[in-house]
């Protein structure tokens, strides 16, 4: 974890697979190498080719790269880019109407980051917001398990999660916590159809008292008693679920 985070703060990323590699030379960002077993050179030779920027590229058998990378990798493949920079909050006011943002708290597990950016994006949020006690987005665990739909997503690191949220809601944006430990209304009973900010907490503990003191609501999805909360990438997928039938209607 420590390497992922001097990665961070030099300003760059690691992308891991065959699939978020791919996407990776699809997107915009600026990429500064690829790490690739022989048997993958001639299939990323014409994406390469379109690139812009010069890129090294290594060629190694998986066993190399593994040793000298100093962790295990699935297909062998790696890519090394620049972290994109951040959105300014006054982004999301510049958004296709009705808005629709998601912030994370409290969640510094990388892997459910990941999973909560790959269903907003294909559920149609428009922004990620991290508070200050979150994972980053750009962490290789965040962005493998994105399966790269990151790269699609404009995120802002916020300071101060509270302060975010209070300033979004002095522009008319709804701020809606997921929040397992409320006895009021479910996801099912909310308009979502005006522009909403979800704020997923972490596990267990949810959204902390000074965030949901600046929400407009709390509302949970109902289940079963023997069950107090889902995975919050699975909790993700419903409340987006939920927001995206509601405004096809």
């Amino acid at each position: 974890m420590r390497a992922q985070f001097d990665h961070l703060n030099a300003g760059i990323f690691v992308a891991e697979g065959e699939k978020v590699v791919r996407r990776l030379l699809e997107s915009p960002l600026r990429v500064r190498s690829i790490l690739l077993p022989p048997k993958w050179k001639d299939a990323y030779h014409p994406l390469l080719a379109t690139r812009p920027e010069p890129i090294d590229l290594f060629v190694a058998e998986k066993q190399i790269l593994q040793e000298l990378i100093g962790f295990s990798m699935y297909q062998g493949l790696l890519g090394l880019a620049h972290v994109p920079s951040e959105s300014r909050l006054d982004y999301c006011l510049k958004l296709t109407r009705p808005r629709l943002i998601v912030a994370l708290d409290g969640l510094t597990n990388a892997e459910n980051v990941g999973s909560i950016v790959r269903n907003a994006v294909a559920l149609g949020v428009q922004t990620l917001i991290v508070g200050e006690t979150c994972a980053h987005p750009y962490l290789r665990r965040a962005v493998r398990s994105s399966m790269g739909t990151i790269f699609k997503l404009p995120y802002i690191a916020s300071r101060s999660l509270p302060e975010t949220l209070r300033l979004l809601r002095t522009q008319q944006v709804r701020c809606i916590a997921a929040h397992p430990h409320v006895n009021r209304r479910t996801v099912w009973d909310c308009n979502w159809t005006q522009d909403t900010c979800i704020v997923l907490g972490a596990e267990g503990d949810g959204v902390r008292e000074e965030v949901l003191r600046e929400c407009d609501d709390a509302v949970m999805i109902p289940m079963a008693p023997e069950v107090d909360s889902l995975n919050v990438g699975a909790a993700s997928a419903v409340f987006f679920s939920e927001v995206a039938r509601q405004r096809s209607l």
